[in-house]
């Protein structure tokens, strides 16, 4: 069945369609994802399960929108009024698109609504951000003259994780489509609601058909194809490193464009001259938000030996107020686990812990929550008498776990934050500007935040360093990397060139 996607539909419904060249279609094999409220356990929807086939379509149709389609033709300025218009319909359905992404991913409200805000403010950020991005004009000798052109790259390949199903579409669609790019967009199958209503809203806000395709699939099958396909120019992935190692490895052999935005095991240092309080709400939200599953998650916590008592003390106290319950309460802050599957690695791992003698100081085991006894929940765990050859601090846990430590000084803080393989987000709270600074310019990572729990800003460059991948999101720079840079020298002199004498 095909249906044509012309106005605005109900966002919470029984059952969604891919989305191919402008239209909602069931996949060619008729086969559907069910899709769960990890907070109940309970069924939230059917959806078209894409094949290789239904992938091949959405190329064919993205190639062609960009080849022979008019949308990389727009002025700027149309394709930014476009963008705007996603952004305005995004808000005028924002209160839905929140209890949508709550269903399907089981995260507390105040996530939720932060999440959709930036999702909204993303498509305003590129808005703006394309009118100034343009070519240059570079100094010549002599009679010549030189100026380069951004250009589309092509059709781009985008797969979603799970854990911030709507925001990391923005984050991938917006500046793709910002500067002309067509895209096929494969959601995680455990949670690919909100990316199919975003897919509609852009086909609603006036993005020509083909330009955003949203084909929902297995990885193995929908997103190997794209990944390996020769007329898809460029892959963006958020996901685990060793499954970004394989796309980076599979798109070699076709030279893709490939940004990869991968895992993390950030560390968060607190000083002995830092705001304790602050520091201990800073770092509650930078491990226990969005209940662990966020790959920047502070979850190595080094705290300097002279304030650790203390420090520790208020940490596990207030992390055993933190309440799990209703998601949609406003009083929740924590939401479910997104599967049961991942239940059980995270509880695996504070298994693994408390073998290699480990001690728990708060949680550290599945909760269970009065009234959502069918959903997947784990309790905020805070572990302590670790060391850096333990499984537990090594791996990146993707759940509400949080392992302490202590440093004696700047050098060691330093030295014990770099000893991982990862290298995405970390944390630095002190009330001494300069040692902030110093160490901060030191940590091998992307993000350091500086006495402050947030990482992600629309305008702020976000991705890592080492294993935790390379490109940046959310930023301006993020539209070169769905652009080339087109070199043009000319001569203006009045005299013919004849450089080999002849």
């Amino acid at each position: 069945m095909t249906t044509q996607v012309t106005e605005a539909v109900s966002l919470k419904r029984d059952y969604y369609h891919l989305i191919i060249n402008g239209e909602k279609v069931e996949s060619s094999n008729g086969k559907t994802i069910k899709t769960y409220n990890p907070a109940t356990g309970e069924l939230v929807a059917e959806v078209a399960k894409a094949s290789q086939e239904d992938a091949e379509r959405a190329v064919l149709a993205a190639r062609e929108a960009f080849d022979h389609g008019k949308w990389r033709k727009y002025p700027i300025n149309r394709r930014s009024q476009v963008l705007n218009k996603i952004a305005a319909i995004m808000r005028s359905r924002f209160n839905e698109l929140v209890e949508l992404e709550i269903l399907d991913t089981g995260k507390s409200l105040a996530a939720a609504q932060g999440q959709v805000s930036q999702a909204i403010e993303d498509f305003e950020f590129y808005a703006g951000a394309i009118v100034g991005h343009r070519g240059v004009v570079n100094n010549m000798p002599g009679q010549f003259h030189n100026f380069t052109e951004k250009e589309p790259v092509g059709v781009c390949a985008q797969i979603i994780p799970w854990n911030y199903p709507l925001m990391m579409a923005a984050w991938k669609i917006a500046p793709a489509i910002a500067v002309g790019c067509s895209v096929i967009v494969k959601p995680a199958s455990l949670t690919p609601l909100t990316a199919i209503i975003l897919g509609e809203i852009c086909l609603e806000a006036g993005v020509p058909a083909g330009v955003v395709n949203i084909v929902p699939g297995s990885g193995s099958e929908v997103g190997n194809y794209l990944v390996e396909h020769p007329k898809v120019n460029k892959v963006a992935f958020t996901g685990s490193t060793p499954i970004g190692k394989d796309i980076m490895a599979k798109a070699s052999e076709t030279l893709k464009r490939v940004t990869l935005e991968l895992g993390g095991k950030s560390p968060n240092l607190v000083f002995e001259d830092a705001d304790i309080d602050a520091a201990v709400d800073g770092s509650l939200f930078g491990i226990f938000y969005n209940s662990g599953q966020s790959c920047e998650a502070r979850s190595r916590l080094y705290v300097h030996e002279d304030i650790y008592d203390e420090f520790i003390t208020k940490f596990v106290e207030k992390t055993k107020k933190l309440v799990l319950a209703n998601p949609f309460d406003k009083g929740t802050h924590m939401g479910a686990i997104i599967d049961q599957a991942q239940l059980e690695v995270i509880d695996g791992f504070v298994k693994s812990a408390i073998e290699e003698g480990a001690e728990i100081l708060a949680g550290g085991k599945p909760a269970v929550v009065e009234g959502y006894e069918g959903g997947f929940w784990y309790e905020p765990t805070v572990i302590a008498n670790v060391n850096h050859d333990m499984t537990v601090v090594k791996e990146e846990i993707f759940g509400p776990v949080v392992v302490v430590m202590k440093f004696k000084d700047e050098k060691e803080a330093i030295k014990l934050a770099n000893d991982t393989e990862f290298g995405l987000g970390s944390a630095v709270w002190s009330k001494d500007g300069a040692r902030a600074t110093r160490v901060a310019k030191q940590i091998e990572a992307g993000i350091v935040m500086v006495n402050c729990p947030f990482s992600a800003f629309p305008g702020t460059p976000f991705g890592g360093y080492k294993q935790s991948g390379f490109g940046r999101e959310l930023c301006i720079e993020t539209l070169d990397l769905y652009t080339e840079t087109k070199s043009i020298v000319s001569y203006f002199g009045s005299r013919p060139i004849n450089p080999l004498g002849v």
